[in-house]
This record gives structure tokens, sequence and C-alpha cells, in this order.
């Protein structure tokens, strides 16, 4: 096992990081927080020509044909502007799940137009429950001939006004099994019988609540087959864990390198904070949780890349980063003091993203109890 970089990922993660760093200051990160859209379509279309959103995505459907370390490599990148907008929620949770659930008429229709830059993805999983798991799943699908009738109600949807497509997760049949019966219908978000409301949020990225009554969707929108969604969505969910720890690792070395800069200019007593040891076991703590989360996200992601079993690396890695990123960004603050929290420095942004992140895509607490069952599991019946 190599995490060294080849010289395209190398390439890959040289340009991203001086892309972003010229066009996606603090200031665009802040004034995006309060734009209704959340992104310029100036920014991504240069990243669309950049060939970012079809890094992912094979060749013969227009993309690069890249793999997920490669992504976790951009994806970090971006974590460390804070990069607003609907990449996550169009390549990694709407992308992923055509990619592994898709028909090719499915692929050839979506996946083009996802590499190009023309078409934007979403993922509507989240209910009033706030399981992380299918299990929570209360929208039902009722088939009628040959097309399906939902009704029911998504939280926390990433990105979905601006979306043209999200991927639904449906209840189509009862069970004794709570994660049975799961489909996923790949939606068109201007369809009759949706209703958004945009939510406010810490971080200000846009989610919204979706409420569907009587949404009329065809059976070839179905992605995989019918009753079957739970395994395709396990295996997108896990991709899309890591993608965010990714974001996380990203974000955490960029908050080392923000306070350490401050501390090596701020000084009391004529002195530069930074040269006080007791600063100086911070930093070295937050040396070791930032390369921490790294060294955890590149292990497992390199693990689902070659199609290994992860489901525990996963958890693991997201329960580490949860905790690490949040003490991370409260150390930042702290050492900054009272200008850690005006709006005007880039601290914040990255608190407040540690603080949402956490929550997404399994909390510490959700991630934990799967350790414990997965080991559990594993001493019972090994």
């Amino acid at each position: 096992m190599d995490f060294g970089f080849n010289e395209t990922q190398k390439m890959l993660c040289s340009s991203s990081r001086d892309f972003l760093k010229a066009n996606c200051p603090g200031k665009y990160v802040r004034s995006m927080a309060e734009d209704q859209k959340g992104y310029t379509s100036d920014l991504w279309n240069q990243m669309a020509d950049m060939g970012w959103m079809g890094l992912i995505i094979p060749e013969k459907y227009g993309g690069a044909g890249c793999g997920l370390l490669d992504l976790v490599i951009l994806l970090e990148e971006m974590g460390r502007v804070c990069l607003p907008g609907p990449f996550f929620s169009t390549i990694v949770l709407g992308g992923f799940s055509i990619l592994e659930a898709g028909s090719e008429d499915q692929k050839a229709q979506f996946l083009s137009k996802v590499a190009h830059g023309k078409l934007m993805l979403t993922l509507a999983l989240t209910e009033a429950s706030a399981i992380d798991s299918v299990v929570g799943i209360r929208t039902q699908a009722e088939q009628r001939g040959n097309e399906f009738i939902i009704n029911g109600n998504k939280l926390f949807v990433p990105d979905a006004l601006e979306s043209d497509y999200f991927v639904c997760v449906a209840r189509t049949r009862e069970s004794l099994v709570p994660d049975d019966g799961i489909t996923l219908f790949l939606i068109d978000s201007h369809s009759s019988g949706l209703n958004y409301t945009q939510l406010r949020t810490i971080a200000g990225d846009k989610q919204c609540e979706i409420n569907l009554e009587g949404v009329r969707v065809p059976e070839e929108n179905i992605l995989g087959r019918l009753h079957e969604g739970r395994l395709v969505l396990e295996r997108v969910l896990e991709k899309a864990t890591v993608a965010r720890c990714a974001e996380m690792a990203g974000g955490a070395r960029q908050i080392l390198e923000i306070t350490l800069n401050y501390a090596k200019e701020r000084k009391t007593f004529g002195h530069a904070i930074g040269s006080y040891q007791a600063l100086q076991h911070y930093f070295a703590n937050m040396v070791v949780k930032s390369d921490g989360i790294a060294l955890m996200v590149y292990n497992t992601a390199w693990r689902l890349n070659e199609g290994l079993q992860a489901t525990q690396e996963v958890a693991m890695t997201k329960a580490l980063a949860n905790e690490f990123f949040r003490e991370i960004a409260a150390l930042c603050i702290q050492i900054h003091g009272a200008i850690g929290f005006t709006e005007d420095y880039d601290a914040q942004l990255y608190f407040k993203r540690a603080k949402a992140w956490e929550i997404t895509l399994g909390s510490t607490d959700f991630h934990l109890d799967k350790i414990y069952t997965l080991r559990k599991h594993k001493y019972l019946y090994s």
C-alpha cells in the first residue's frame, strides 16, 4: 500500500490548489453563504472546463475515468478553501448513485451532461426520523401501471433548488425487515407535486426540505432493481462518507496553517504567542489530528477503490474525523481569541463547517454504534 501520489495525481493536487486559492478566497465563501444560489456559474463553468465534473465518470460518457482516490485528492483541496456550491451533491451523491445502479441508457443520458457541467444532481435521503440509514424511510412510492406515485417528506437535501434531478429514496414494499423494500428513483426537480423550502443552516450551505405530494415518476426512472435499493445506497453512502472526510482533512490542514501564521504574527509582552510552550503543545496536537484524519481517509479510500470490504473503516474514519476536525477548529478559535469569532475572519468558516459536517452522513455516535455492532458480530460468529 503506497499513498504516494503518481505524477498525474501530483499535478491534480497542485493545479487544483492553485486554482482554488486564486478563485475561492474567504471573501467569496462568505458572500456565497448569503447568496440565494450559493455559487457562481462562472466558477462552476471553469471547474467543468478543467475536467473536475467528469473526474470519476468513465471515458465513454465523456469523463476522465479516474478513481475514488483521485476524487479524494481534489476534495481535500476543496475542503481547504470551504468551496461552496453543488459539486459534492452532484458528483458524489448523485454521480455515484447513477454509477452504482444506473442502466446503460441512464448513464448515457445523465453522466455525459454531468461530466460537462450541464446537469446538477443531489440525493434526497433524510426524513423526520433523522436516522442516517434506510430504516427511517417513510416516503412511499405506489406503483400504478408503468409509473409510481410518490408521497413523503425529505429534509436537509443539499442544493435541491439548483438541481435538475434528484435521487429519491422511497419505500416500495412494506416488510418485517425495516431496511427491505427500498427503491431509488431519479426525479425531475421540476416535476408537479414538489414543494421546496430552503433551510437556514449554520454553515450557509443550501439545504432544503422537499415535500412530495402525488409526484409521478415513470418506471424507467428507477435506479437499480425494484425493492433492492438498500445495498446500492449503502455503497454510495460509504463513498460519500469518505469523500466528506476528505474535505474535513483539507479543512483541518488549512486551519493548522492559518493558526500557525497567526501565532507567528500575534505578539504579547514582546514575544510571538507561538513561542509559548502551551501553544506549541496545541499545535502538536493539531498536527497529530489533522494528519490522522488524512491517513484514515486515504487508507479507507484505497480499500474502496480496490473493491475491498471497508464498512468498518468508513465508520472509523468518520467517527475520528468528526471529533478531530471539531477539536482542531475549536483550538483555532481559542488561539485567535475574540477575532476568531468575527464574520470577516476565515477561522469561523471552518468552525461552522466542522459543526455542520460532524452530523452529516453519520454522527460520531452513529458510527461508533456501527463499529460496535460489526465487532460484536465478528466475535460472535467468527
